[in-house]
């Protein structure tokens, strides 16, 4: 097959998120299962590439197209800068997806596929069934919309609407009007030809009032044409082997002795005395809301009561970093922190941490919990999106499962699961056989390229 990969950001050349995790792993690996891929992704003034023409390569022979657009992409942030988003976000990435059709026709590729992702892309599948249905060159070519995060929609005032540049009016209730304004995800939502998300129980979720952002519904109307593929891991990416940010690397076999002694390294990096038997409890991510704060904020002095000490890194709302600082200063022996986007610490939390802490609200799929059992880091989190797909309860008796899974999204259920860790973690045996557990984890980038090959696929029948 012939496929395309459209995406705001894409790495190696720009990150926000795991959205540009995906959009460069999948596309190497689906070269490898014998197709065709080009990646379309806009060139930002902070993407990491020299060359003087807008495509270069990435895997054996995956071609990369840039859209260029001084205006619209030579700015220092991808979305917005601190004050906020772009306020003229809508037409960046209408300019996008226009100049996506075109840059295939320059390169003279039609594709079956054309995949695209999150809202920023979601107006191709409409341009693909209004501007573009009696175009010959994209004839045969199906669409896909792979949800990564639905509370992201790309929803802008009505007076908008006219500058998306659509072949006639569907600024309506069955088109992109929501609550009086454009809704640019739930037009592709309704024009796509398959919808995914980036888990399975993700993809039930947004079907429901709960987690589906107003959405739900238009959801529910495509549920024959919605399904859900977990994401993968890049194994070469993530590897306690070879990892060139870790002090002491491991394997299997010597990750314990390894892991005390990543932990006084990280302890020394931030302050924290020095003690290799002190449990430690690793949080790396956005410091937001969605990523379980407020529950955390309660589980600290428990944790600090029985020794064990918590890290954090990551960047986001200013009450969390306020909370954290606050913790730091009430239990400077017992907590830690680097509150900036650091590569570098990530890692070392993951390798030195007893325990990952990701009791999510909500989470399409996580990669963060994939990295720790990685790691011999074992996960704590919400059952919920692809945490409920990769996590289960481990079970000392029968020895089964990877980590600790509460159902009920309560400070009490969570500090619930972290005392049930604490207590696994005083019997050297049950840490022991539950980090080897840990350790057998794949989550394979192949096995899910094969999933949306089956789903392109149906697409074409």
């Amino acid at each position: 097959m012939k496929i395309v990969i459209c995406a705001s950001e894409v790495v190696p050349f720009a990150k926000t998120g795991g959205l540009a995790d995906v959009c460069g792993a999948l596309p190497p690996v689906l070269e490898k299962l014998g197709h065709e891929v080009v990646i379309i992704t806009p060139r930002y003034k902070s993407s990491n590439i020299h060359a003087p023409t807008p495509v270069v390569r990435i895997g054996e022979n995956v071609r990369v197209c840039f859209i260029e657009h001084h205006h619209y992409f030579g700015r220092e942030g991808l979305y917005g800068e601190a004050g906020g988003e772009y306020q003229d976000n809508l037409e960046r990435f209408a300019f996008f997806c226009h100049e996506s059709f075109k840059v295939l026709k320059e390169i003279k590729f039609s594709p079956d596929i054309l995949h695209c992702h999150d809202w920023h892309t979601a107006l191709i599948p409409i341009l693909l069934k209004t501007n573009y249905q009696h175009d010959h060159f994209f004839k045969n070519t199906r669409s896909m919309l792979t949800i990564h995060n639905l509370a992201y929609q790309g929803v802008f005032p009505k007076q908008q609407y006219r500058k998306l540049g659509i072949n006639g009016n569907l600024f309506h209730t069955q088109g992109l009007e929501f609550y009086d304004q454009v809704n640019i995800l739930k037009g592709g939502i309704i024009f796509a030809d398959v919808i995914t998300t980036v888990s399975p129980q993700y993809a039930k979720e947004i079907q429901a009032i709960d987690l589906g952002c107003a959405l739900d519904g238009v959801l529910r109307n495509r549920a024959q044409d919605i399904y859900g593929i977990l994401n993968g891991l890049d194994y070469d990416v993530w590897n306690p082997k070879d990892d060139p940010f870790l002090d002491f690397s491991f394997e299997p076999f010597d990750v314990n002795e390894q892991k005390q002694n990543n932990k006084l390294a990280l302890q020394a990096i931030l302050g924290l005395p020095l003690k290799e038997k002190a449990p430690v409890f690793g949080f790396v991510g956005r410091l937001c809301l969605q990523k379980g704060l407020e529950i955390i904020k309660e589980a600290i002095d428990g944790i600090v009561d029985q020794e064990g000490q918590i890290v954090f890194t990551g960047v986001g709302d200013r009450k969390y970093h306020r909370m954290i600082d606050e913790a730091t200063q009430r239990h400077p022996r017992h907590v830690g922190k680097h509150l900036k986007f650091d590569e570098r610490i990530a890692h070392k939390i993951y390798a030195a941490s007893d325990f990952f802490l990701m009791p999510s609200l909500y989470e399409p799929c996580g990669l963060g919990q994939m990295i720790a059992l990685r790691y011999g880091s074992i996960p704590i989190v919400h059952k919920t999106g692809g945490l409920a797909d990769t996590i289960h309860l481990y079970d000392p008796i029968h020895k089964t499962g990877n980590g600790f899974v509460f159902t009920e999204y309560t400070k009490e259920s969570f500090i619930e699961a972290v005392q049930e860790a604490l207590k696994v973690y005083q019997k050297k045996d049950q840490m022991e056989d539950l980090v080897e557990q840990a350790l057998r984890y794949r989550f394979s980038w192949e096995k899910s390229a094969k999933e949306y090959v089956r789903i392109y696929q149906k697409c074409l029948l």
